[in-house]
């Protein structure tokens, strides 16, 4: 930048000033919510079980009719399509995510790296600095779940040659009936 010292700093001082404000984020405890806030946390919990609940309806039938290959094809062409109905439907932002993702368009929004990262199977609730609310709620490994997330070497069969030519970079793999497998996320406005 060229110019003199006082034009740089204005322009310093301009740009500062003038650019939105920072959002933060903070945990929200339970029961320090507002009754607005606990009414949009119920509305973000209803969409993300209503995700849950189709997304698994979809992947037995699925596994039950055409083998567990297929149900990789309802996680990787479905799901988002799911996700972006439901999310429609309720009002809200919603996604899955993981540790360990399989698919990088599942990576955690940026306020819930943290509590990613703890891997630790537990709900938790967010309010960012604008009023914005963000929910993480774990998803454990159901048992059917382990044909495609399970060991390696157990995979059912035509499973590790999918994953690898779909997901060449997947570390989703090497979880057992009951692990944290991830969380869904949802992010709602909470005022």
């Amino acid at each position: 930048m060229t110019g003199s010292p006082r034009a740089v700093l204005l322009v310093f001082a301009l740009l500062a000033c003038g650019g939105p404000a920072a959002v933060t984020w903070s945990s929200l405890a339970e029961g320090a919510a507002t009754p607005a806030q606990q009414a949009a946390v119920a509305r973000g919990e209803a969409a993300w079980q209503a995700l849950g609940k189709t997304l698994l309806g979809e992947l037995t039938a699925a596994v039950n009719e055409r083998g567990a290959v297929a149900a990789i094809e309802v996680c990787r062409q479905r799901a988002p399509v799911l996700a972006t109905e439901v999310a429609r439907q309720h009002g809200v932002r919603l996604g899955r995510t993981s540790l360990r993702t399989r698919n990088a368009a599942n990576t955690a929004p940026a306020w819930a790296t943290g509590a990613i990262a703890a891997n630790e199977p537990v709900s938790a609730r967010f309010l960012a600095s604008d009023g914005t609310l963000g929910l993480l709620q774990p998803i454990q490994l159901a048992p059917m779940c382990v044909q495609c997330h399970g060991n390696p070497d157990e995979l059912a069969a035509g499973v590790g040659d999918a994953l690898h030519r779909l997901y060449p970079e997947d570390r989703a793999t090497g979880f057992a009936a009951g692990d944290l497998r991830g969380w869904f996320w949802v992010e709602l406005q909470g005022n």
